[in-house]
């Protein structure tokens, strides 16, 4: 679904994958994959971290952040652009440095965690260039 702004831009705002942020990775892994059957497999990040696979949406964990709410990440097509609509609005933007290097941007895309005007946490997400989930 690709949205027209008022500055006759698009930006996409379909939930493209969601993160789950826990103490302990391994032992997240092995929760959810228990309650949900989920299929896990390493991540752009390494580490004890992974890619998570559902009959729906994808997903992600990570360890090192006990007590973090799930965070969801929508698409766009221009993540610099949707950066700045975002400051335009009121939000912020947390962090840049999740994206890692160009050889993981290349592979797996950008993402960045922001918050709306009020606070609530978000990420966008703007998939690989040549990627099939490509505007």
């Amino acid at each position: 679904m690709t949205v027209l702004t008022r500055e006759g831009t698009t930006m996409s705002g379909e939930l493209a994958f969601f993160e789950l942020g826990v103490q302990d990775a391994a032992r997240g892994r092995r929760f959810y994959e228990s309650l949900f059957g989920w299929a896990f497999s390493r991540g752009p990040s390494g580490g004890d971290g992974g890619m998570i696979t559902t009959p729906n949406v994808p997903g992600g964990i990570h360890g090192g952040d006990a007590g973090a709410s799930p965070y969801l990440f929508f698409r766009v097509d221009d993540i610099d652009a949707a950066v700045a609509r975002v400051r335009e609005l009121g939000g912020s933007v947390d962090g840049t440095d999740v994206e890692g290097d160009e050889e993981v941007q290349a592979s797996y895309g950008r993402f960045v965690l922001c918050r709306d005007d009020q606070g609530s946490p978000f990420g966008l997400y703007q998939a690989p260039k040549g990627s099939a989930t490509t505007g």
